[in-house]
């Protein structure tokens, strides 16, 4: 099991899913002292008369079931701002945000381990696919044991102080094993279906959250390819990410792909799937998860999405929250306000926010 924090009592942060669930079951069963808790998070409204959330009932009936308290944790306000908020301010400066990235740094290991001290806990675990270890009186952050559910591109934010203080039990398991443990111990959520979607966006999709949010971000302009031609009209900047072949409505030769959002000129450039490839970029807001910035030229391995094939890169730190990032083999679809996370093997190192892209192909 991954390392857990030397804790008289542990919060598990149960969304009512298979993962979570798991992970309060194998503390349990290892002799921890553990309580549940689950945050509410969205919809922005409602009182205390309103409906409990699904999820949120699963995770209760789970605790009741095996005699331990729940605790349910309103989060609506903290969430709204640092995730929804900056999620629609990114897509309006025509960036492709991503949600989990925030919600981990800001509500789950920012609000949550904070409020969970409140009822007692010293340590927070959670479903996460991801390893906490340590090492020359430090923590470590590495990949979870599936290559497939691995969540560790989520958690470069992690800090020394928040690694000392969490778990998570289901990084040692593949999501196979974990789910006939579950049936073993019949659990209904051992067949239960993931969600894909940022959990905000509900039933619509989250340009209709643009149009509710930042109407006025959706302006129609021209889709042009590189030498300046004009192919058609765009619905929106903030409605098409880099990288995005279908819902162009335009036709050509070849097939097309969005290859940047110019908001000067408030046009989509595309191109060919070449013209996707760069050969570096610059990242900001970097964090490293042992506090210290690697070596200039250091060589790792970046992940530029998340189910992005890690890659080669040579990693030129700039001051304290930057970094030039040159990649051994071009890499296509970097998109700006995507996390780049970097690794040394299954160790995370760093990540940050891509912030420009330099194409392989000069314009």
């Amino acid at each position: 099991m991954d390392s857990v924090p030397a804790a008289s009592r542990l919060a598990v942060a149960l969304s009512g899913g298979l993962d979570s669930a798991m992970a309060l079951i194998l503390l349990r069963e290892a002799g921890h002292n553990v309580q549940g808790v689950t945050m509410l998070l969205w919809p922005p409204q409602g009182g205390e008369t309103a409906p409990l959330p699904e999820a949120a009932q699963a995770a209760r009936d789970l605790c009741s079931q095996l005699g331990v308290q729940h605790t349910l944790i309103d989060l609506r306000e903290t969430f709204a701002e640092a995730v929804v908020n900056s999620f629609v301010r990114e897509y309006a400066q025509a960036r492709t945000p991503n949600p989990c990235v925030r919600c981990n740094e800001r509500v789950k290991f920012g609000a949550l381990l904070e409020a969970v001290k409140g009822l007692g806990a010293t340590g927070l675990a959670t479903g996460h696919h991801a390893q906490v270890g340590r090492s020359g009186g430090g923590y470590t952050l590495c990949r979870g044991v599936d290559a497939a559910k691995d969540q560790s591109y989520f958690l470069y934010t992690l800090s020394q102080r928040v690694l000392s203080q969490v778990c998570f039990p289901v990084g040692t398991y593949t999501k196979d094993v974990l789910r006939a443990m579950a049936a073993e111990r019949g659990l209904s959520v051992a067949q239960q279906q993931e969600s894909q979607d940022a959990c905000f966006v509900g039933a619509g999709s989250y340009a209709d959250l643009l149009r509710q949010r930042v109407p006025e971000a959706l302006r129609p302009g021209p889709i042009l390819n590189r030498q300046g031609r004009i192919l058609g009209q765009h619905l929106g900047l903030p409605l098409y990410t880099v990288g995005q072949r279908s819902g162009l409505g335009v036709s050509a030769d070849r097939p097309l792909y969005v290859l940047r959002m110019d908001r000067c000129r408030n046009a989509l450039i595309v191109g060919y799937a070449e013209e996707l490839d760069c050969h570096s970029l610059v990242a900001r807001e970097m964090h490293y998860v042992s506090g210290e910035a690697p070596e200039c030229t250091r060589y790792l391995q970046a992940q530029i999405r998340y189910r992005a094939q890690a890659v080669e890169v040579r990693v030129e730190p700039s001051g304290s929250s930057e970094a030039a990032i040159y990649f051994e083999q071009p890499v296509r679809g970097a998109a700006p306000g995507q996390a780049i996370v970097l690794y040394e093997g299954c160790r995370v190192v760093g990540g940050g926010l891509i912030d420009q892209v330099e194409s392989v192909i000069e314009p």
